[in-house]
């Protein structure tokens, strides 16, 4: 009776998968939401933000690149963009100590990039190996049309953002590097450094942006017809996903996963054909199961006398 019941308790686990497929689909962490085109479970989301998103135990949500994991301080869908914020850089409560930091960076091979709106301090850099000179103001709004130097006039330099006071005995200075080489170089001559990005806070102009510590990171929302319709209310509204083996779009239904949307009959059919498969393993008789067992018997016999193959490890499992 053993052998009877564990083929059922194996096809009815795999019914209840492929039916609550999409449940496994969280939609917040913590108290940020978590939509379209990300996901904090494998195969949710898009796959070109495959692992990007981390949920921790504590429900904190970090952001996964090369040089490190950083916490999610705010997501936004409306304005795409995420802002992080990097422990290792310059906090006002550090005053003129500096701690050892390293630079931050993305994966390049995804559809994330680093926001123009951000703007980099650096602090205590040497002079024999950085321009460090005072810029016209309007390189500030336009610095695309002055030089590569390092602004010791800088507006955020004379008025460090949340800092109640002045650095007297540290040089300061505001550039945007180009590349994060370009931060690599710099950070290998100055002490440390603090990233500001400009938030809109809605006022009337020009009080409608105010600087706040933090990495800006623009993202990308890829669009495509089967996602659309995917979401679509009328047609079942299910989650767009992806499946964790070829990255081949899916969408997600209560009913099990489509290739199209929530309301295909092939869903419907397809649930059928596996309802039916798991009755008639019910249905089974001893010598039906005696069958099944001298069948594994064979299979073992032939896999015993089958060539053995080395494994051959994969970089699947790799984040970057």
């Amino acid at each position: 009776m053993l052998s009877l019941k564990i083929p059922v308790i194996i096809l009815s686990s795999l019914v209840t998968l492929t039916r609550s497929q999409s449940s496994t689909c969280r939609t917040s962490c913590g108290d940020i939401p978590i939509q379209y085109p990300f996901g904090i479970d494998d195969g949710c989301g898009s796959p070109y933000y495959r692992h990007i998103l981390l949920c921790s135990d504590s429900s904190k949500l970090q952001l996964r690149t090369p040089s490190g994991t950083y916490p999610v301080r705010n997501l936004s869908y409306a304005d795409p963009h995420i802002v992080v914020t990097d422990p290792f850089m310059w906090t006002c409560q550090d005053g003129e100590r500096f701690r050892a930091t390293r630079p931050f960076s993305l994966d390049t091979s995804t559809h994330l990039k680093l926001s123009t709106q951000n703007e980099y301090i650096f602090l205590n850099c040497s002079e024999d190996n950085v321009i460090i000179q005072p810029k016209p103001m309007f390189c500030e709004h336009f610095p695309e049309h002055c030089d590569s130097s390092c602004d010791s006039a800088s507006y955020l330099c004379r008025h460090l953002p949340q800092c109640s006071f002045a650095l007297t005995h540290t040089s300061c200075c505001s550039y945007y590097p180009k590349a994060t080489e370009s931060l690599r170089l710099m950070l290998k001559y100055c002490s440390s450094y603090a990233s500001v990005y400009w938030k809109n806070v809605g006022a009337p102009q020009p009080y409608d942006q105010v600087p706040e510590y933090g990495i800006r990171v623009d993202f990308d929302i890829p669009v495509t017809t089967r996602c659309l319709q995917c979401q679509d209310t009328l047609k079942g509204g299910g989650t767009c996903g992806f499946d964790t083996d070829t990255q081949s779009f899916m969408c997600l239904c209560n009913e099990g996963n489509s290739t199209t949307h929530c309301k295909d009959y092939k869903i419907a059919q397809h649930n059928k054909k596996v309802q039916v498969v798991a009755g008639t393993v019910t249905g089974v008789s001893a010598a039906g199961a005696i069958g099944v067992g001298a069948g594994i018997w064979y299979l073992k016999k032939l896999r015993a006398t089958a060539p053995v193959t080395c494994g051959v490890q994969t970089n699947e499992n790799r984040l970057f």
